[in-house]
């Protein structure tokens, strides 16, 4: 019995702490990004929108590097600043691949369906602003916690472009909206990308100068 109460209270002293606090929200994150990974890839196909299927990768890429985060957590600076630089190099293949995909899709002329496309991003948006706002007092430490920010922050950005894309393809009765909004997203994953890797190589300085 008094084991038991003393596990408890272990648990809940750690969950207190900033450190617990910091892994809670990063599992919460991992959860709601897995979620709407297999959400948007579903209506994306459904919808054949190109911003659907490159944000549901975006989720897909992110509860990795949620995953990732986790991993080192606690754990020494160089090694933070290494998985930062394998989230950073993941970001800059998914905005190639999006870049890709939007020339398909400009060769393909599909029209994808509007009314999906904006429904399931404003379901995205509520979950990225959520993710976003837990992230927000952790966005200035160290690369990795940076880096999780960082993606957040595009995600929410993102959604809100595909909402606008939804609304240009009521509107025009084109896809040319959905895949303009692809190419942007491409590009803010590549600036995110770039940022994340400067700030991780900041701290592989710091941590060789130790």
């Amino acid at each position: 019995m008094s084991a038991q109460c003393g596990c408890n209270h272990s648990c809940s002293t750690e969950a207190k702490t900033p450190h617990g606090r910091y892994r809670l929200i990063l599992w919460l994150a991992l959860l709601i990004n897995a979620a709407m990974f297999g959400v948007e890839m579903l209506f994306g196909v459904w919808a054949q929108s190109a911003s659907l299927l490159a944000d549901s990768l975006d989720f897909f890429g992110d509860a990795a590097n949620y995953g990732i985060s986790l991993w080192v957590l606690g754990m020494g600076l160089a090694i933070r600043a290494k998985a930062s630089l394998l989230k950073a190099a993941t970001m800059a293949v998914f905005g190639v691949w999006v870049l890709g995909r939007t020339g398909w899709g400009l060769w393909a002329g599909n029209l994808p369906d509007a009314m999906t496309m904006g429904s399931v991003a404003l379901l995205a948006l509520a979950a990225n602003v959520a993710v976003a706002a837990m992230l927000y007092v952790y966005r200035e430490g160290d690369s990795n916690m940076r880096s999780v920010w960082i993606c957040s922050r595009n995600d929410a950005i993102g959604n809100v472009a595909v909402v606008l894309a939804a609304v240009g393809v009521f509107g025009t009765a084109s896809g040319l909206p959905d895949l303009i909004v692809a190419g942007v997203m491409a590009t803010l994953a590549l600036s995110g990308a770039w940022q994340m890797w400067g700030y991780a190589q900041q701290d592989l300085h710091r941590a060789a100068a130790v």
